[in-house]
């Protein structure tokens, strides 16, 4: 497995991707940090996974983990969701920022 990894900004704020498989896949817990504003974007990731699995939504358990680099500059495994996982994920977040993230994303 060969993975690039890339990091772009969304209103000021970095959201790591890796280009793996022919495909850009972009770290869920960037995202849901964006999209909440939340304090502890990990916990909020696990709090919706668990809801989401309980719906029976595929998206919780499609989810793929790739090596991304964190703040310590070390590699570890990251929930990690395509395009049009990443799309699904925002319709389930309510905020004021899905619309412009959407356009960000397309």
């Amino acid at each position: 497995m060969i993975y690039k990894n890339n990091l772009v900004e969304f209103e000021g704020k970095n959201v790591r991707r890796v280009w793996h498989n022919e495909g850009w896949w972009f770290s869920i817990v960037d995202i849901i940090e964006i999209l909440t504003s939340s304090p502890n974007p990990r916990k909020y990731w696990s709090v919706l996974k668990t809801r989401l699995k309980s719906e029976g939504s595929q998206l919780a358990t499609n989810c793929s983990q790739l090596k991304m680099v964190a703040s310590d500059g070390k590699y570890y495994l990251t929930d990690v969701g395509n395009t049009e996982q990443i799309l699904r994920l925002i319709q389930s977040i309510p905020s004021p920022k899905a619309e412009p993230f959407k356009r960000w994303l397309a």
